[in-house]
């Protein structure tokens, strides 16, 4: 790579906010081709994730980029000076989109092809990374490696007929190899990242290696301190592993707006950079783009932009980490199994802004825990903050679980803990919860459930963190949240779908 990106701009779709360029509430086809240019030439996003994960993928958007927007691409090279990543559907997990894998992986020679083309020059790789989600083992960024390296550019090398080789009908294939980026996304991969780093490096010796770290999902699966905490444990661990062997590491996070996700938003970036200091990039998803106001998102991209990362984001004690985890773990989860039909209740009313295939995440993937199936986490947090139950107060109870030493170890890894949580505490709703006491039937939730989520309160309540609406917003948001559980109980759905959409530009983010 010619520099290191700082910003990646997504397509999650975590909008509230429809863009005025959008032909109708769904961002898709041809809009996602705009989106892309809008994110180099106007955010300044120093790099665009072309997203095959779980849904409809235009396939052809090198050539439409280069020659819809020819002046800027001439002078903003792709592959060298802004670059397209694609995020490949994983075989291993996604079985129903395996053979996507192999179709996203055959644009790169194509957009080889293209940019030589419109450049002029040998020597610009115009899309040459690809992301791998739900990384677990070394053997998965192996094969993908491989199956481009052997299957899709190795066959220019094959003879078909007598004397008569592939390259000699369709030209030779371009790139010769790609860079393959882990996205590790659940707790035994962030664990165990080094053996990861490991088998990888030593079947392909990359020259260097980025690194994803997820965050929106794990805090889905096992709630915000875990997630947070897995996340810096993975960051120190493979900077650690990187330093050993030699190899150059830069980690990418993925953020979200809300303090579940991530809260990377234009207005709490230094927070963000001091939370994770040691990242090089950072996802710009769709709500930092799109809720908030174009001269701050700017000046925002700028920022991460033109910021120097750190060598390290050390971790002193990784044992009470993983400690403080499991005991988190346990506590989060039941609380999510219990709220699991209404969160699935209330997720259907949630405004769709990208066309997407049914896809739900891990806690449905067999590897799940107790069966329980919720929907991906940008609906799973819009459920709940419309419920009056913000997701980041799940499982706090157990900070009265935690030792002196555990929570002194948790207060230093965890640098926003505090922040974070109150800033979430602001859409908490004490008559929402009283009235899904009432109401426990319709929404398949037991008193058992509420008492949780009031220990968790209370657990905020004792730490000086004050659970409830603070200003006009927040006192809306509170207002709109009961207002749904009504229509929602009365079956008023068209009812439901306008609070839920207040709730969400009230909150800068569907999720």
């Amino acid at each position: 790579m010619d520099h290191t990106p700082m910003s990646m701009c997504t397509q999650h779709p975590d909008n509230a906010q429809v863009p005025n360029w959008v032909k109708d509430s769904v961002i898709q086809g041809d809009d996602e081709i705009h989106e892309a240019y809008l994110a180099y030439s106007l955010y300044g996003c120093h790099e665009v994730m072309w997203d095959f994960e779980g849904k409809d993928v235009d396939i052809y958007v090198v050539r439409k980029l280069l020659s819809r927007y020819p002046d800027f691409f001439r002078k903003h090279v792709i592959g060298r000076d802004v670059y397209l990543t694609l995020r490949l559907p994983n075989p291993w997990a996604e079985t129903t989109e395996k053979k996507l894998f192999s179709q996203a992986l055959e644009l790169v020679p194509t957009a080889y092809d293209i940019a030589r083309e419109f450049y002029g020059d040998d020597n610009v790789n115009g899309v040459f990374q690809v992301i791998l989600p739900l990384t677990s083992r070394a053997e998965e960024l192996i094969f993908t490696y491989r199956y481009y390296e052997r299957v899709v550019a190795g066959k220019a090398f094959m003879e078909l007929l007598p004397g008569v080789k592939v390259m000699d009908v369709l030209g030779s294939v371009k790139p010769g190899t790609i860079d393959v980026i882990p996205l590790i996304e659940d707790l035994d991969s962030m664990l165990g990242i080094g053996k990861i780093i490991i088998g990888y490096w030593k079947a392909i010796r990359p020259s260097y290696l980025r690194v994803f770290i997820a965050r929106s999902d794990p805090a889905m699966n096992y709630g915000l301190v875990p997630a947070v905490l897995m996340a810096k444990i993975a960051l120190s661990k493979s900077l650690s592993i990187g330093r050993e062997l030699g190899l150059e590491v830069y980690p990418i996070i993925g953020v979200g707006p809300t303090p579940f996700r991530g809260h990377l938003t234009p207005y709490n970036v230094d927070n963000v950079i001091r939370e994770y200091p040691c990242v090089h990039t950072f996802t710009i998803q769709s709500a930092f783009r799109y809720d908030y106001p174009e001269g701050s998102v700017t000046n925002a991209v700028s920022r991460l932009n033109n910021r120097a990362p750190g060598s390290d984001c050390l971790i002193a004690d990784y044992g009470k980490l993983v400690g403080i985890i499991r005991k988190y773990v346990v506590n989060y989860q039941r609380e999510v199994e219990g709220l699991a039909n209404a969160i699935n209740k209330v997720s259907n009313y949630v405004p769709r802004r990208r066309a997407r295939k049914l896809h739900i995440g891990l806690f449905g993937y067999s590897r799940g825990f107790r069966g329980v199936v919720l929907p991906r986490a940008i609906t799973f947090v819009a459920a709940l903050y419309s419920l009056g139950i913000p997701p980041e107060v799940l499982g706090v109870s157990t900070i009265n679980e935690l030792s002196d030493a555990e929570y002194a170890a948790l207060s230093e890894a965890y640098v926003n803990l505090r922040h974070d949580l109150s800033v979430a505490a602001r859409y908490v709703c004490h008559e929402c919860l009283d009235m899904l006491t009432k109401l426990g039937n319709a929404f398949g939730i037991t008193n058992d459930v509420v008492h949780m989520v009031r220990k968790d309160i209370e657990t905020l309540e004792e730490m000086g963190i004050r659970a409830g609406p603070s200003d006009y917003e927040s006192r809306k948001h509170e207002l709109l949240a009961q207002l749904l559980i009504n229509s929602l109980a009365e079956g008023r759905e068209d009812d439901t779908v306008k609070y839920m959409v207040e709730m969400a530009l009230i909150r800068h983010a569907i999720g």
